[in-house]
């Protein structure tokens, strides 16, 4: 689903950040990326969207090689991509049901349709009855299932989550990851960027961890 092969990262300024990185995330697989201040999690999930390039190395992304995607297919080609961040990044102007509709509307899914599957996620998530509700009504672990949703309405085959359990206690990460494992029941494939190593040693995935560029499965 998702493979990286001997991937180098470098800046002009930092120089390398990403050093001969490789591995393979099967379909329905999770795994934890984790790392220390500064490793490169944020550069490799970067690569991942396309919001960088690397500088050597190949990935792929659900067998497509994405040094062959151009620019202009870049838009399309998240649409493969569930995205998931700490800070949880709704619209405060926009109802639920509205920042969850948000992706399908730019797929260009027809009234009745978007309607359908938001109420369906959002029963699914446990926010069923809260969809004419702005973020800011909500609580902080609801929010964050706000931003599940939206990232899972469009049935991505990946989820990049950015540190999505950062700003919840622990009883609500372990809910948070409940809802993942039951996506990976479906064949989704799920990589989490996290420094919570507690919740990480309860969940019992695979965890990849980067120290200054380099990968290590521990």
């Amino acid at each position: 689903m998702l493979k990286f092969a001997n991937v180098c990262k470098r800046y002009p300024l930092t120089g390398d950040v990403l050093r001969g990185v490789s591995f393979h995330l099967q379909r329905g697989e999770i795994a934890f990326l984790t790392g220390h201040s500064g490793a490169g999690k944020s550069t490799l999930l970067k690569l991942i969207a396309l919001m960088e390039r690397c500088n050597s190395g190949e990935i792929w992304l659900d067998g497509q090689k994405l040094s062959h995607v151009k620019d202009s297919q870049i838009p399309y080609l998240r649409r493969k991509m569930g995205f998931i961040f700490q800070d949880y990044k709704l619209l405060h102007d926009r109802t639920i049901f509205e920042n969850v509709a948000l992706p399908l509307i730019i797929a260009g899914y027809g009234h009745q349709e978007t309607t359908r599957k938001v109420r369906a996620i959002l029963e699914k998530v446990g926010l069923a009855g809260k969809e004419h509700k702005f973020p800011l009504a909500l609580s902080g672990g609801e929010q964050q299932r706000v931003g599940i949703a939206r990232a899972v309405v469009n049935k991505p085959p990946i989820i990049i989550a950015d540190e999505p359990t950062g700003n919840l206690d622990p009883e609500l990460s372990e809910e948070i990851m409940s809802l993942f494992e039951g996506f990976q029941q479906v064949g989704v494939t799920v990589l989490i960027a996290s420094h919570d190593i507690a919740l990480i040693e309860r969940m019992h995935h695979r965890v990849l961890k980067l120290e200054h560029g380099r990968l290590f499965s521990v």
